[in-house]
């Protein structure tokens, strides 16, 4: 087995998504079954610093876009936790045009359900985000695209 293949991608926030001074809309992330996530913020053209980036946590979701009672998960809030070089992090400035931010999940001891936490602050225009999460180490195989979060692959 490819371990590369038994992943599931799962768009978060659709792409162009513009904003400025406001919170983006996110999709909750269910878990269940994986092992590991990896969740990319692609940030595009930005005239101003993210507010707020971080994961929440939970093991009940509201709807598609709320957790019920969701919590910060310790480690995964840009500006306070520590980054893999063992820094401290900073959110994201106006200068961080077309940069990924990634959050790396250990979900073994995780609740069934993230949402990540993206707020644009106050500029002029406001910024571009996508959200992308890759969940990985499935406990079944996955054979099919639908399966894996995909309309569709092709494999050389």
């Amino acid at each position: 087995m490819v371990h590369a293949q038994n992943n599931n991608w799962f768009i978060v926030t659709p792409p162009a998504v513009i904003v400025d001074n406001a919170a983006v809309t996110c999709n909750v992330i269910d878990c269940l079954g994986y092992d590991y996530a990896q969740i990319a913020v692609i940030i595009g053209a930005t005239d101003i610093a993210t507010v707020t980036l971080k994961v929440q946590e939970s093991d009940t979701k509201s709807n598609t876009t709320a957790l019920t009672s969701g919590v910060d998960v310790t480690g995964l809030v840009y500006g306070t936790s520590n980054n893999i070089a063992g820094s401290a992090s900073a959110l994201p400035l106006s200068t961080s045009d077309n940069t990924v931010q990634l959050f790396e999940i250990d979900l073994r001891k995780r609740k069934r359900y993230l949402l990540p936490a993206v707020t644009g602050g106050d500029g002029v225009a406001g910024t571009y985000y996508t959200v992308v999460a890759v969940l990985s180490r499935a406990e079944d195989l996955i054979t099919t695209a639908a399966g894996r979060g995909c309309a569709d692959i092709l494999r050389v």
